[in-house]
């Protein structure tokens, strides 16, 4: 004879939003124990979590800010991530991570949100959606920011999110961010890049050079100067400008008395 009423799984479906027949089972094997009910599909849920997380991508997803924080939510399809709870979850996190001036993935799964950790919020979102979804990366500045959001469709929330960090004029660092997102900026400056990679490439074009038959004595030349294109496509100060031609984005920066001192790119999928 059962310990519960039809009552009792509707109300354990609203809390849990597991199905009517896994409410049903747990309150049956809880026998009746609601609490204890709740606990068995949150453990079984966590299970099922766990077992798609070893076997799924999460390829989709999005990026949303709040104040000097930048959040990459990921799932497994563009289905959960337009979901309005997956978003509405993503920009409380956010929001988390501003508060607590959370910096990286780590210390944003430990900030306390609506009672649980962020970590807990984003495994019961994955238990609620049946999709597995995770934290992607996280940055958070405390200077004068700006941020750059943008979509690869209309239907779909920021793919791409950009968190610049910076002294002067608002107007020219929103141009900067924009030129993060489309031109792919990895360092602000070239000393930033890793030596290693530096050293990687040189020996690429070295070798490219030597083998388009150019000049012995000319070739560390060359390669130097390919290295500067290299360094152009890479570092955001380096590059040409998208909005005005024939300058770097230095030289439009410092036009506009304007520093960049950092930024964080984040693309869903990348």
């Amino acid at each position: 004879m059962s310990n519960f009423t039809a009552a009792d799984v509707k109300k354990l479906r609203e809390l849990t939003a597991a199905g009517m027949m896994d409410c049903k089972k747990a309150l049956t094997e809880a026998e009746g124990d609601f609490d204890k009910a709740v606990e068995l599909l949150r453990v079984k849920g966590a299970a099922k979590a766990a077992s798609r997380a070893a076997e799924r991508e999460t390829s989709a997803g999005l990026v949303v800010n709040a104040g000097g924080a930048l959040v990459e939510l990921k799932s497994e399809t563009d289905f959960v991530a337009k979901n309005a709870d997956f978003i509405a979850t993503a920009q409380k996190i956010a929001e988390a991570a501003d508060a607590a001036k959370a910096s990286d993935v780590d210390a944003l799964k430990a900030v306390e949100l609506d009672g649980k950790t962020v970590g807990e919020v984003v495994e019961g979102l994955a238990i609620t959606i049946g999709e597995k979804i995770e934290l992607g990366q996280v940055a958070y500045f405390d200077g004068n920011v700006v941020t750059y959001m943008h979509k690869r469709a209309a239907d779909l929330p920021p793919a791409v999110g950009v968190l610049v960090e910076y002294e002067g004029d608002e107007s020219a660092a929103r141009g900067a961010a924009m030129q993060v997102a489309a031109m792919k900026a990895q360092f602000l400056t070239r000393d930033e890049v890793d030596a290693d990679v530096v050293a990687k490439e040189k020996d690429v074009l070295t070798k490219k050079t030597i083998e388009e038959g150019k000049p012995e004595a000319a070739v560390a030349k060359i390669v130097e100067g390919r290295l500067g294109g290299f360094f152009k496509e890479i570092v955001l100060l380096e590059q040409e400008s998208v909005t005005e031609s024939k300058k770097t984005v230095k030289q439009v920066l410092d036009a506009a008395g304007t520093t960049i001192s950092r930024f964080a790119r984040f693309e869903v999928g990348a």
